[in-house]
């Protein structure tokens, strides 16, 4: 992935307005991310947790997605998996992100996209090995290679962000 700007990354959102991507937080330390490392560029907002977002480059173009987290069920054991990076991970450390479709004026104004992420939005850094998983969860040994993984996880997010944007 390329090195974003603060302006790019805001200028990037499809599926909220202009005022929500502007006091949308973004976090920190852009400058010092090892871009050349990520797929994507997602993170929660500290302030209000219940908010996600993601950056990407989807069909030749920087695609930026606001998410919201699915209310959770009551707590219970086991655990889940990302079904974009296809980490396994205790149960609270996967969680149900929707996004708004992108678009207005059309039928489907409020249809949103649902997926289950890594909560913590890394999934770059789970299927590169940069990044260990909680107690409880772990990556499954698999007979891909790194690159072949990587592949994975962009086709499974392509397929997220296809269903946001069309």
């Amino acid at each position: 992935m390329r090195a974003l700007t603060d302006a790019e990354i805001r200028a990037s959102f499809v599926n909220c307005t202009k005022g929500e991507a502007s006091r949308a937080w973004l976090p920190r330390g852009l400058g010092e991310l090892d871009w050349a490392g990520l797929d994507f560029l997602g993170w929660r907002e500290a302030g209000a947790p219940e908010r996600g977002y993601l950056v990407a480059e989807f069909e030749g173009r920087t695609v930026g997605v606001a998410l919201r987290l699915a209310q959770r069920p009551a707590a219970g054991r086991g655990g889940a998996m990302c079904s974009i990076c296809l980490t396994a991970h205790p149960a609270s450390g996967v969680a149900l992100m929707t996004a708004r479709r992108a678009g207005r004026g059309s039928a489907e104004e409020y249809a949103s996209a649902g997926e289950y992420f890594c909560s913590d939005l890394a999934c770059p850094l789970y299927v590169r090995g940069r990044r260990r998983v909680a107690a409880g969860g772990a990556r499954m040994t698999e007979s891909l290679d790194a690159e072949a993984r990587v592949a994975r996880m962009r086709a499974n997010l392509a397929g997220f962000l296809g269903r946001v944007v069309r």
